[in-house]
């Protein structure tokens, strides 16, 4: 027990000292910098330290500086930005820092992930909505847009037609309306009352603002573009579905029966990516608690009230920050400044946005059930042709087998003739082939007898 065990992991002395010695106060140094190097400096015991410990031998002399590598940055994606005015940007960030920045949870940024890529889904957040819609899968919030993988090749309509409407409203806005925009601060500043309280807004401002907020302007960009690919997958569908099924109901083969199965898998599939969206929209119209909380710009607007009244609403500043809540508000949000907050139960906008969408998904739904039912009906047709075709098979076996009886009988009489027993007949000269007809008619009329049974049965058709 005395002497040093040469696999044990007890750190010599030498290394100690070393490591008191790099501690040591220096002459000159202020206690202040000597407790912030001592705090920089990182425990024996910590993660970070495991690697130098386990790079440094028996002496406390480092092996080499090659064991330590770097760690990689693992984890990022590309993604883009958009903003207010359609300006865009390419970067790539890892999941921990699109959590901070757009202030949604983890299990949100999952549903954007490729386990959940067939699912269409539109959830609610504090300061975020998330979209996952096909293939098209973004955080928007109340003044940007992160789009994720926004360079594959289904999503680039998306990014096109974002980036050309918000570019394009934003240049009538600000072409436009400016003369609006002065005589609303105006308005905003003369419905301001002295005790801090927001009074109504006049009709005149009210109709400035035409276009829906920005999230909004996002979602419907999204479901129109989503709703545009499924109507020509569906346009598609039908092209390619009525000339198979003609094809093969006039003839039933191998080759047409397989591809008759091929589309009625891709409808299948198609039928319920559409049923997906279809849901989505169907469960947020049934709740209007959830479409509430879509209103991104409507409680933006509500905190940024909140703090303008907590901080002061008397200030200088207050004109230049009631502008910049005018521009982000829409139609219903600027007329819903009512006298305290906003009117939260409002949800007419998005309502009759997602009603839209909705319907026409219902349509697009119908076509593809109408396919659907096109193809059960010729299913149907295919099983009553060779339904036919079977029973005539089976009535063909039946008229053969009746043939079979009636020459079985015949070979009977002629086996029992055919016996080395002595019999009388066999004296008689000339007997053979009247005997043969005679046996031959017999069976042919016992062929008729019994093939007539079986149509008085109604075993055979007539």
């Amino acid at each position: 027990m005395g002497k040093s065990n040469p696999f044990s992991f007890r750190r010599s002395n030498s290394g100690s000292t070393t490591r008191r010695r790099r501690t040591t106060k220096k002459q000159g140094e202020s206690p202040l910098l000597l407790s912030q190097q001592s705090a920089n400096t990182p425990s024996p015991s910590s993660p970070q330290n495991a690697g130098d410990v386990a790079a440094t031998g028996s002496g406390g002399k480092p092996m080499g500086a090659a064991l330590v590598k770097p760690k990689k940055k693992t984890g990022a994606r590309l993604w883009m930005r958009f903003d207010r005015s359609g300006e865009s940007e390419l970067f790539e960030c890892d999941k921990n820092t699109i959590i901070k920045r757009a202030g949604i949870p983890a299990r949100d940024l999952r549903i954007l992930g490729p386990i959940f890529s067939n699912s269409s889904n539109i959830l609610a957040r504090e300061k975020a909505m998330v979209v996952n819609l096909e293939y098209i899968k973004a955080i928007v919030t109340a003044e940007e847009v992160l789009l994720l993988d926004p360079l594959r090749q289904e999503v680039l309509p998306f990014v096109d037609q974002l980036r050309h409407q918000l570019s394009h409203k934003n240049h009538f806005n600000t072409s436009g309306n400016q003369g609006g925009r002065q005589l609303a601060l105006r308005d905003t500043e003369s419905n301001l009352s002295a005790s801090g309280r927001w009074l109504p807004v006049p009709e005149t401002a009210e109709g400035l603002q035409a276009e829906l907020p920005f999230e909004f302007q996002v979602l419907e960009i999204a479901l129109e573009v989503v709703c545009t690919y499924l109507d020509s997958s569906v346009a598609d569908l039908e092209r390619d579905a009525y000339p198979v099924l003609d094809e093969l109901a006039k003839n039933v083969s191998t080759k047409n029966l397989e591809r008759v199965r091929s589309l009625k898998s891709n409808l299948t599939r198609l039928l319920a990516r559409v049923q997906k969206v279809r849901d989505e929209l169907e469960h947020l119209l049934d709740d209007d608690e959830d479409m509430t909380q879509l209103y991104l710009t409507r409680k933006w607007l509500q905190n940024q009230q909140s703090e303008a009244l907590l901080g002061g609403v008397g200030s200088n500043s207050f004109p230049n920050n009631g502008h910049h809540l005018r521009r982000l508000s829409s139609v219903k949000s600027g007329s819903m400044l009512t006298s305290g907050n906003l009117n939260d139960n409002d949800v007419e906008d998005l309502e009759m946005l997602l009603e839209a969408y909705f319907m026409q998904l219902d349509g697009t739904r119908n076509k593809i059930l109408s396919v659907r039912e096109y193809i059960d009906d010729t299913e149907d047709y295919v099983n009553i042709q060779l339904d036919n075709q079977r029973n005539e098979l089976i009535q063909l076996q039946l008229t053969l087998t009746i043939a079979s009886f009636a020459i079985a009988f015949e070979t009977l009489v002629a086996g029992l003739f055919g016996m080395n027993i002595p019999c009388r007949l066999y004296d008689i000269e000339g007997i053979f082939e009247p005997f043969v007809i005679g046996i031959t008619a017999a069976s042919l009329l016992l062929f008729l007898i019994v093939l007539g049974y079986a149509r008085w049965k109604k075993l055979l058709g007539s």
